[in-house]
C-alpha cells in the first residue's frame, strides 16, 4: 500500500472515530453498518425538508418503497451484470423441522450452515428509482410524471469511510417522458442541487462521473458513460480533502427502463427517464465535517436554511 492509501485510510478512520465518540455514529461491528443518533437523525429530517421544500414547485407524486423489491423485477434489469459485487440478495429458511435440526447442528459446530438457505421473492433495493418502474408499465399521462422517492438502498461495499455506508438512504426526483423532458429533469435539478448543497456551506464541485461498473468489460462500459456525460456528480470534501465524496448524482437512463419494464408515451414510442439523488447520510456527514458536531451552533445561514 502506498503512502497516500495509508493517508486516507488514516483520515476515514479518524473521522470514524470522531463521529463514534461524539455518539453521531454508533457502530454495529460490521464496516459501513452504524446507528445513528438524534441528533444525526435530525439533521436528515430537516434536510429533507429543505429538499421537500426546494422540489413542491414541480408538485411531484410522493411514492415510498420498502427497502426491499421484487426479485423477478431486479432480473429484469441489467445491474446483477453490471453490479454483482454491491448487490445483496434475501434468503431465509424454508425447510422442515428435520432440516432446521441439521442447519441448528452445523451452527452449533461452527459449520457454514447458510447453504441451507433459499432464495426469496426479494432483493435489497439497489437504488431508490429501481421499484418504481415496474410500476410504471403502460402509457404514461401526456406531461408525463415527476416522482419524489426516499428509500433506504443497499450497496455491499464495507469500508473504512464513514460516508460510504452499505446501508443508506437517497431521496431521489424521477422524471418519465420524453427525451427532452428527461435532460431537462436532470439538467435542472444538476443546477438547482449545486446550488441547494452551496446555500448550506459546502464547497462543492460538479464532475462527469461513472457508476462502478464490474470487471475489464465495465471498464468500458465506464469510459462510454463519462464520454456521453450521462451520468454526473456533485462531490464534497468530507474526511478526505484529497478525494472528495459524491453527495448528489443526476442520472439520464435514455430508454433503458422504458424498454425492460414496456413504458410508453402517448406517441407510442418508449419514455426516457432521469434521476437525481441526494445522499442524505452524505451530506449530513458533509455538513457535520465543514460546520462542526453541534447543529445549534452553525452558521445562521445553514440553520436558517435547514429550520434548526
Amino acid at each position: 500500500m502506498c503512502i497516500s492509501d495509508n493517508a486516507a485510510d488514516n483520515a476515514y478512520q479518524s473521522f470514524q472515530n470522531e463521529l463514534v465518540a461524539a455518539g453521531l455514529l454508533i457502530p454495529s461491528g460490521v464496516a459501513g453498518v452504524y446507528g445513528r443518533s438524534g441528533v444525526f437523525e435530525n439533521i436528515i429530517e430537516r434536510l429533507e425538508g429543505y429538499i421537500t421544500r426546494m422540489g413542491a414547485h414541480q408538485n411531484p407524486e410522493v411514492v415510498r418503497f420498502p427497502p426491499v423489491m421484487s426479485r423477478a423485477h431486479y432480473l429484469c434489469t441489467d445491474h446483477i451484470a453490471n453490479f454483482p459485487d454491491l448487490m445483496g440478495s434475501v434468503h431465509s429458511f424454508m425447510g422442515n423441522e428435520k432440516a432446521h435440526l441439521a442447519l441448528l447442528h452445523k451452527r452449533e459446530q461452527g459449520e457454514e450452515w447458510s447453504g441451507d438457505l433459499k432464495t426469496t421473492e426479494v432483493v435489497l433495493a439497489p437504488a431508490a428509482c429501481y421499484a418504481l418502474y415496474p410500476t410504471a408499465k403502460g402509457t404514461l399521462p401526456e406531461q408525463g410524471r415527476i416522482v419524489d422517492l426516499t428509500s433506504y438502498v443497499f450497496r455491499h461495499e464495507p469500508s473504512q469511510d464513514p460516508a460510504r455506508m452499505q446501508s443508506f438512504r437517497m431521496r431521489e426526483y424521477v422524471r418519465l417522458g420524453t427525451p427532452e423532458q428527461a435532460i431537462g429533469h436532470r439538467d435542472y435539478w444538476l443546477d438547482r442541487g449545486q446550488e441547494m448543497l452551496q446555500a448550506l456551506g459546502l464547497n462543492v464541485e460538479r464532475v462527469v462521473a461513472n457508476d462502478p461498473f464490474f470487471g475489464r468489460g465495465g471498464k468500458v462500459m465506464a469510459v462510454s458513460q463519462r464520454e456521453q456525460a450521462m451520468k454526473y456528480e456533485l462531490v464534497v470534501p468530507v474526511a478526505n480533502p484529497a478525494k472528495p465524496t459524491a453527495v448528489f448524482s443526476a442520472n439520464c437512463h435514455r430508454d433503458y427502463f422504458a424498454r425492460t419494464f414496456d413504458i410508453r408515451l402517448p406517441s407510442g414510442d418508449y419514455a426516457h427517464t432521469a434521476c437525481v439523488g441526494f445522499g442524505l447520510e452524505r451530506i449530513t456527514l458533509a455538513l457535520l465535517k465543514t460546520h462542526g458536531f453541534a447543529p445549534t451552533q452553525w452558521p445562521s445561514e445553514v440553520k436558517q436554511v435547514l429550520c434548526i
